[in-house]
């Protein structure tokens, strides 16, 4: 531990840089080019007030999240704070969970970012290559900006995330100012709209869309003043999203008009938002928006890619993963032989889906990122659950379990949403949704049973699991350990 320790660039990263990176892994842009119009078109108008309802329910969440940054000082977040509250081997289930869940996004999200590539490419200029190739150099470019470090992903994410972030709020402003389509409601807030037999699938997918907020906890042995920083760029991060996510939909109704927004976001969601830019800001405004809709993508694969490394970094200085895999650049600091390795890993899933002939969008995107998307969910389930149990045995804390409980309550049943309504987000029959769903379970239970024989045949490496930080905690709370 103490040569990641000494080799990275602790210190570096602020709030600001820290709220880029998880912001920039929920890619604004490509949600509101698709997955907020989508969530539109089957819970109606009260759509846009979903993100603030979601945004609601993860700032509780956020109280214990970040309450715990002062108990755990390293990087493990979810699978550290587990390991603190439901015991060591829920803990190494978690991480297993974890390193699978933000795989299978990654891994899926390159068909997206491939497809993309290969139609603005053939649109600009000609050039008509094969998503794959785009995926594979994205994936080139992706492992050559994380071994820089976290502090020049922040920088170019910052910008890509300004850039993006203006041109939709260029667009709010220019709706609102035109009095939108046939002037502005707040139709969207009557207990008529809540009433949309849609709504609560609705609120699901608003839920998914925060995507990668958690990951602030990651950087915590790279920023400066870690508690204050992790805690001000996950408060940051969850209030910047909920509202604007819920602005710009709202704006999008506006700009189509409350009778028409539905139907016109259930015809083709993906249309949306670049008619509506064109409309309201131009054509070149709608060339700009094409553009910046393919660097969101890339931004979000660079966020997953730096989270994935430190993931795996933490679980290897416990000994859950081959010791190699905590080496940072003598220089840079970053994790370089994790992130070769998931590098290689992505590259590989690219390549089978390229030869088997998968669809980039439904196979690769929709079908193998789902198991990563209910994983990451289950894990906020299971951190906001630890975070009661710890605090629960604390005289100081029993505020914050309490908080914990009811924001544990209020994240199972929106993922039991998400779970219920899978059949909306993959358009895919039950055999495979049942796989699908599959996955993460797998993942856990293979953390547990891995857990299990580490108690038994290596009990030095069970001790360890979950850092110095749970060794300690648990040393002097040992039940349930």
């Amino acid at each position: 531990m103490s040569e990641t320790n000494n080799s990275s660039r602790a210190g570096r990263l602020g709030a600001p840089g820290v709220v880029f990176i998880v912001v920039a892994a929920a890619a604004p842009l490509s949600i509101m080019a698709g997955t907020a119009p989508f969530a539109l078109s089957i819970g109606g108008l009260a759509a846009p007030a979903a993100y603030l309802v979601a945004g609601a329910v993860l700032t509780l969440f956020a109280v214990g999240f970040t309450r715990m940054t002062r108990v755990v000082h390293g990087g493990g977040a979810f699978y550290s704070y587990v390991t603190l509250g439901l015991g060591r081997r829920a803990g190494a289930a978690t991480g297993v969970l974890a390193l699978i869940s933000y795989n299978a996004i990654q891994f899926g999200s390159y068909g997206l970012l491939g497809m993309q590539f290969e139609a603005a490419v053939a649109r600009f200029t000609g050039l008509d290559l094969p998503w794959w190739v785009w995926s594979l150099l994205a994936v080139a470019a992706i492992w050559a900006l994380g071994r820089r470090g976290a502090e020049v992903s922040a920088c170019l994410l910052g910008v890509l995330l300004v850039v993006e972030s203006l041109l939709l709020a260029a667009l709010v402003v220019a709706v609102v100012a035109q009095g939108g389509h046939s002037g502005l409601s707040l139709a969207g807030l009557t207990p008529q709209a809540w009433g949309h037999p849609g709504i609560l699938a609705a609120l699901g997918i608003a839920f998914v869309c925060f995507m990668g907020f958690e990951s602030t906890a990651i950087y915590r042995t790279e920023a400066r003043h870690g508690d204050r920083t992790i805690t001000r760029a996950t408060y940051a991060a969850v209030a910047f999203l909920a509202v604007f996510y819920a602005l710009v939909l709202w704006a999008l109704v506006q700009a189509i008009g409350d009778a028409d927004a539905v139907a016109v976001a259930g015809a083709d969601p993906t249309a949306v938002l670049m008619t509506v830019i064109e409309d309201y800001l131009g054509a070149a405004a709608g060339t700009i928006t094409y553009i910046f809709l393919v660097t969101s993508i890339f931004a979000s694969q660079v966020a997953f890619h730096n989270a994935i490394n430190r993931y795996a970094r933490a679980l290897a200085e416990d000994g859950l993963l081959p010791a190699g895999l905590q080496r940072v650049h003598p220089r840079f600091g970053s994790p370089t032989r994790a992130g070769a390795v998931q590098s290689i890993a992505a590259a590989t899933v690219i390549v089978a889906a390229a030869i088997l002939g998968a669809d980039p969008f439904l196979q690769m995107t929709i079908w193998v990122s789902t198991p990563g998307t209910i994983g990451v969910l289950a894990m906020q389930c299971l951190a906001s659950a630890a975070v009661a149990a710890f605090f629960l045995r604390r005289t100081a804390g029993r505020a914050t379990a309490v908080i914990a409980a009811v924001s544990t309550v209020a994240l199972v049943v929106l993922l039991a949403l998400v779970i219920v309504n899978i059949d909306l987000i993959t358009g895919a029959g039950a055999v495979t949704n049942n796989v699908l769903l599959t996955v993460p379970a797998v993942a856990f239970v293979t953390g547990l049973v891995a857990a299990g024989l580490l108690r038994h045949r290596r009990p030095a490496i069970y001790a360890r699991i979950g850092g110095e930080d749970a060794q300690r905690v648990l040393a002097e709370n040992p039940q349930g350990s």
